[in-house]
């Protein structure tokens, strides 16, 4: 056993110090102004006893429940608890001869879906899971669910799944609940694959709506894609492991001698399990590769975006080449103009007859030489 569940269970006997004796009493509440602190509310949210496919009685604590089921025979009780105390779940481990290891997995959560089997008692691990429309994202719960020969014990970290249908439906149903904790136990599965329905049709929307930002360039489309893989990553975490689990149920069909009807019911949650994971998986491929195709339209627009400065700062330079060299043609005029436009007596030329068309001669043909350098060149 590791170190890390060595410290857990440790906490967990040191948190819970009652006897299987003591849970018959309920410790009343302390009276106000007494400066004891207030008892912490109870996780139990429905503790009952059936006999017959029928519910005989209910219960608001543990300690009653455990009463009443010793006091009757051929009875089952189910108990669902959510978010439960170390205690509670003790009080539990001690009544109906829970594993260590189990309590201590449905005490800290976050485990993946399995099954496991200490002696005559089934734990199982389950990941439900419902889609937010509001937010657009999915919602993920866990179940851990406890079989023995008459009890079924439910603990619940999440809003999923909706257990109080689960137990409504059976007991709609009590040529089903008759069957005993297997039958709760088919129907609790049935319930978190069937829950998964809703949720394959909000990702399967969002890979549409993506699919569509996508080609319309939206700007946020890449986190998007991101976060609904990471959503789709985990939804695969849920649904994976239940093919192994309806396996392991499935071996033992006959050596507990599951009743055949209960059998037909398994082996349908089976069919349905496989087709949400298969549709899971077509969803990651399917993100993967819009993820590719984002990746390739990005590029191209990024490529368009360069071709597009490339030619403006190429149209931009031919521009700055016809300035420049009408500028340089202009200047040679100029300076001529300037220079004997300063009117010293002492000028070569000055006083010649022809130095005034000298000058004007002399500023065509330089301008006349630059303008076609520049038009050979390919500046004009």
């Amino acid at each position: 056993m590791s170190e890390r569940r060595r410290r857990a269970l440790r906490a967990l006997r040191k948190n819970t110090t009652r006897s299987p004796a003591h849970h018959e009493a309920e410790q009343p509440p302390a009276p106000a102004g007494s400066g004891e602190s207030a008892p912490q509310p109870s996780s139990v949210i429905t503790a009952a006893l059936y006999q017959g496919g029928r519910r005989t009685s209910s219960h608001t604590t543990l300690a009653e429940t455990f009463r009443q089921l010793r006091a009757e025979s051929g009875g089952m009780a189910w108990i669902g608890l959510h978010r439960p105390t170390p205690a509670e779940l003790q009080s539990l481990a001690d009544e109906f001869d829970l594993h260590p290891l189990a309590i201590e997995d449905a005490l800290e959560a976050h485990q993946r879906p399995k099954l496991e089997r200490y002696g005559e008692t089934l734990f199982v691990v389950l990941r439900a899971a419902r889609y937010l429309d509001a937010a657009e994202e999915v919602d993920f719960g866990e179940l851990h669910v406890f079989v023995g020969p008459d009890f079924v014990i439910t603990v619940r970290h999440g809003a999923a799944p909706d257990l109080p249908a689960v137990r409504r439906r059976m007991e709609d149903s009590p040529e089903l609940l008759e069957r005993g904790p297997e039958a709760v136990l088919y129907a609790i599965l049935d319930a978190v694959v069937d829950g998964y329905a809703p949720v394959v049709g909000g990702v399967e929307n969002d890979i549409d709506e993506i699919e569509t930002e996508v080609f319309a360039n939206a700007p946020e489309v890449s986190r998007r894609i991101y976060e609904l893989s990471r959503e789709v990553v985990e939804f695969q975490r849920a649904t994976r492991p239940l093919a192994k689990i309806l396996d392991g149920l499935s071996a033992g069909f006959e050596k507990y001698g599951i009743d055949e009807e209960l059998r037909r019911y398994l082996r349908d949650v089976a069919d349905h399990a496989t087709h949400v994971t298969e549709r899971v998986d077509g969803f990651r491929q399917a993100l993967q590769d819009i993820l590719t195709v984002n990746a390739t339209l990005v590029s191209q627009q990024q490529n368009e975006e360069m071709k597009a400065l490339a030619e403006a700062g190429h149209a931009q330079n031919e521009e700055i080449k016809k300035i420049s060299s009408w500028a340089a043609i202009l200047f040679a005029p100029t300076l001529v103009g300037t220079i004997y436009g300063m009117n010293f007596d002492r000028m070569p030329e000055l006083h010649w007859v022809y130095g005034y068309p000298f000058a004007i001669l002399l500023m065509a043909v330089v301008c006349t030489s630059l303008y076609v350098i520049f038009k050979r060149r390919d500046w004009l």
